[in-house]
């Protein structure tokens, strides 16, 4: 009898499984209902496809775009596994062929868009065959309350119900808060379903947040210094996207762009440019990335800040899924909230709820971008700040996030705080920030003299004060719920109940500073010198180049013939015979009787020429 190692050997050329991934395959193998929540990389399809190579019938996993679909059955063929796509990208004679298929018993996986479900050429099919799992992939997409809520993916339990015999049902996520989980849970109707959550955090990620006015400049520097690094820029607009990728191309940097502007055409063959290493920068919007397994994005830099934390986690999440060292940027300015704020107010998703419903969105919507602005704000540890938001309490210090690796002091800014408190209190709480740091300031622009706010009482008090540092300040004042400032479209500065203990004096407000802008590097640079120390770097670059020409010969992306990760193995081990190269991070029996001697001979070759 053919045992989970077995297969995760053979097909997946794994020796062992990774954190939480057992639990979970145990409990589909014993016929329960399982529900994972894994973050981006840990290996959520192997909890699936593993049990669905042991389970007697059929595997059908439902997932909502079909560039995750082709890229997952891509995989699974190379692998050697029998799988295969239902969705609109089919013609109707392949579609109708695969599933004719399907009904043969060829394939194991069959992968579906939940648009699909209730046709009557699939509820037919679904209903001649044995359904053994049914797993449902970004499985957020169910709840409303989920960043991605797609309509569609209700009909996944109507679908269920069709069917004559129930089968197991899983569910997997990288990004649920509380709310969500117990959301999918209901709506799925999982009975009494084994529920493990491994965590958020991804610790081979880097965090920072950098507060700039000339973006451009800073992702230029960046891939100046990083030219052999494969990675995602994400814009808030297409426009943005355009004028990215439009100076980056004259600036002579091999770049692709992809947004919803594009034919569908384009898109495609953008998308496959990133993919095969031909273009390996991505200037995108978020209509990029879910279900993209490029293994070997080495950073994702946000060009302006996304509108809540899970879109946030979920999009710096493609960098680093082999788990290999790699960077999340996000530039924030405060146009960014600006911009998500008339997002909001003018989003079209979900015309099909009532209009109470569509308030209440709207509502939590503001809250989360209130969240994902006080991110981009905080002085905190960046890692336990997104974790703190998922449910999960660390220490506040993770070594690996800029703000951990800045040197800060904490200054008393209680005198200052006073002085822009009182000025909302002044004012009438009528205006936004800018205007009141330009009172406190002493700004003479038109806005304060039409207002005639040069004879309010606080200002000109605080000239002495940089307007970043008045800033900062005002930033703290709100993280710390001393000010509010309101959802509307010309934001306005409002008074809390906390705000007359600083205006009376009956409290004293410190805040971190950062000492230094400058990143310290001693940290990364030790890293590197200890994974070069393993790794045969020269070797590394041979064996890419040999992947690159098989790509191309296949018509397969790089990674999937083998991730940066098996040839950084495949360098530090240097295989010379079969058993030896089957030892190798991710090589399976297929994939190394298919390519395991030419990967060989080029180790030997390399071998022989050292010696001499």
């Amino acid at each position: 009898m053919t045992t989970k190692e077995q297969v995760l050997k053979k097909y997946f050329g794994y020796t062992q499984f990774r954190k939480g991934q057992e639990i979970l395959i145990d409990s589909i193998l014993e016929g329960k209902d399982t529900f994972g929540v894994m973050p981006t990389g840990a290996g959520k399809s192997i909890c699936y496809q593993v049990p669905a190579l042991l389970l007697e019938g059929i595997t059908l996993v439902i997932s909502p775009l079909i560039s995750l679909m082709k890229d997952q059955v891509q995989s699974l063929n190379q692998a050697g596994i029998h799988a295969a796509y239902l969705n609109s990208s089919l013609t109707t004679n392949q579609y109708y062929k695969a599933l004719e298929y399907a009904k043969q018993g060829v394939y194991k996986i069959i992968y579906v868009a939940p648009e699909r479900l209730l046709t009557g050429e699939f509820l037919s099919f679904a209903k001649s065959v044995t359904i053994s799992m049914i797993s449902i992939d970004e499985a957020h997409c169910i709840s409303q309350w989920g960043q991605d809520f797609r309509p569609s993916y209700l009909k996944i339990i109507d679908f269920v119900k069709q069917l004559e015999k129930r089968p197991i049902i899983s569910a997997f996520t990288a990004t649920a808060t509380k709310e969500v989980k117990d959301d999918i849970i209901s709506i799925l109707n999982l009975n009494n379903p084994t529920t493990l959550t491994t965590g958020f955090d991804r610790d081979n990620l880097f965090y920072s947040v950098q507060t700039v006015k000339d973006k451009f400049k800073i992702v230029e520097q960046y891939l100046e210094e990083n030219p052999d690094k494969s990675g995602i820029i994400y814009c808030l607009t297409r426009k943005t996207v355009d004028e990215v990728y439009e100076k980056l191309l004259k600036k002579k940097i091999a770049v692709t762009k992809y947004h919803a502007g594009l034919s569908d055409r384009e898109r495609k063959e953008n998308q496959d440019a990133f993919i095969y290493d031909t273009a390996p920068i991505m200037v995108a919007t978020n209509a990029f990335g879910m279900g993209i397994d490029k293994s070997n994005v080495r950073f994702v830099i946000h060009y302006n800040m996304p509108k809540n934390i899970e879109s946030y986690y979920q999009e710096a999440g493609r960098a680093g899924r082999d788990g290999e060292a790699s960077e999340c940027i996000l530039l924030y300015s405060p146009q960014d909230v600006v911009m998500n704020q008339f997002f909001i107010d003018h989003n079209n998703e979900n015309n099909e709820l009532e209009d109470e419903q569509l308030q209440l969105i709207k509502e939590r919507d503001y809250e989360r971008l209130k969240k994902m602005t006080y991110y981009c704000m905080t002085n905190e540890c960046l890692r336990d700040y997104v974790l703190r938001y998922f449910g999960e309490y660390g220490s506040n210090y993770c070594g690996k996030c800029a703000n951990c690796l800045t040197q800060f002091e904490t200054i008393d800014v209680t005198d200052i705080a006073r002085n822009i408190i009182g000025c909302v209190e002044q004012v009438r709480q009528r205006f936004g920030m800018t205007t009141i740091i330009d009172t406190v300031h002493g700004s003479n622009n038109s806005r304060i003299r039409q207002y005639q706010l040069t004879e309010n009482k606080y200002y000109n008090t605080l000239s002495g004060v940089p307007i970043y540092r008045l800033r900062q300040i005002m930033n703290h004042l709100i993280l710390q719920e001393y000010l509010t400032v309101t959802n509307d479209e010309y934001p306005v500065v409002k008074l809390t109940n906390e705000s007359q203990r600083i205006l009376y004096g009956e409290e004293i407000l410190h805040m971190k500073v950062a000492k230094e802008q400058e990143r310290v590097k001693e940290k990364k640079e030790k890293k590197a010198k200890k994974l070069l120390g393993v790794m045969n770097g020269d070797l590394f670059e041979i064996l890419r180049k040999v992947r690159m020409e098989i790509a191309k010969e296949e018509h397969m992306p790089p990674y999937i013939i083998f991730s940066d990760k098996a040839l950084k193995d495949m360098s530090a081990k240097m295989p010379m015979n079969r058993d030896e190269f089957l030892q190798v991070s991710g090589v399976g029996e297929v994939k190394c009787e298919k390519y395991g001697r030419r990967f060989m001979e080029v180790i030997i070759e390399y071998k022989d020429k050292e010696k001499k």
